[in-house]
């Protein structure tokens, strides 16, 4: 699972793993998260501690990982606040925090057309719901660490 988590500007949070690789929060639900939702909240806190305040389903699309059929499913969020980093957070694991706009964020996920559907998607869904235009003037590219 991953999630396109907009901030107050409309700007996507985007991993950088420090190698040129950008990649959407995320990773696989636990037993424990009781919706996908809540998944995503734990999987973000602990990958950026970044809160959420609502996070919906945007989609879901097939795959296959290890020869097994999968569905990864996609979510878009409202972030809540961007915290400082726990000192507790082995420097392996440690990634920056990129912040920018819904028109550059495929490009930067080195996304085919799903990714640019899903950022189209995302950002209509910003719109209708949280009146949050992801395509305004103050969405311009920085890290938030």
């Amino acid at each position: 699972m991953s999630g396109w988590l907009l901030d107050y500007a409309g700007r996507v949070l985007l991993h950088d793993d420090g190698d040129g690789v950008y990649r959407l929060p995320g990773g696989p639900p636990q037993h424990r998260d009781h919706d996908l939702a809540a998944s995503l909240r734990r999987l973000v806190l602990e990958e950026a501690h970044v809160t959420i305040t609502e996070a919906v389903p945007l989609g879901y699309q097939p795959t296959i990982e290890a020869g097994q059929p999968r569905v990864l499913a996609s979510m878009v969020g409202r972030i809540g606040e961007i915290l400082p980093r726990s000192g507790h957070t082995p420097p392996r694991r440690r990634t920056r925090r990129l912040l920018t706009s819904l028109d550059v964020a495929p490009a930067l996920l080195g996304s085919r057309a799903t990714g640019t559907e899903q950022a189209v998607a995302a950002a209509l869904f910003a719109e209708n719901r949280w009146d949050l235009r992801a395509c305004s003037p103050l969405a311009f590219t920085t890290y938030a660490d």
